[in-house]
């Protein structure tokens, strides 16, 4: 599987302006399918919210930034170990990032870019794995 970075870019784009709703359906999809994961987040998501929509943001900008977006993975997995995020929580998390962009990408959401935003979103966890496990206890 790989990634096609002008199909991240493209459907990235036509959620941009849905932002906000995007990081909601995200949480309310991840919490409803996944509810065991809820009390490792805080009772208001506003801030979490914003600092996903941010994060995305930076991911999609920097995609050819190789050692700029490994660093900045490894921080969050280093950050989410500290709030007790396993290993396991990353696909709960994967399957809820897709159908957020999936459901406001529209006719800009097609096989070749859940593909991509698959295989984008192996190395994300893969990369923030690697480095929770890591971290010092």
């Amino acid at each position: 599987m790989t990634a096609d970075f002008s199909l991240i870019r493209s459907s990235f784009a036509a959620v941009q302006p849905n932002g906000s709703q995007v990081t909601e359906y995200f949480y309310d999809h991840l919490f409803a399918h996944h509810p065991s994961v809820r009390p490792l987040f805080a009772a208001h998501l506003d801030e979490q919210r914003d600092r996903l929509w941010a994060a995305l943001g930076a991911l999609v900008a920097n995609l050819e930034n190789t050692d700029m977006l490994v660093g900045m993975l490894q921080n969050l997995g280093r950050r989410h170990a500290g709030y007790g995020a396993l290993a396991e929580h990353y696909p709960a998390v994967g399957a809820s990032l897709i159908a957020a962009l999936r459901h406001f990408a529209g006719d800009a959401w097609t096989p070749a870019v859940e593909e991509s935003w698959t295989a984008v979103y192996g190395v994300i966890s893969s990369t923030m794995v690697a480095a929770g496990e890591a971290a010092p206890s």
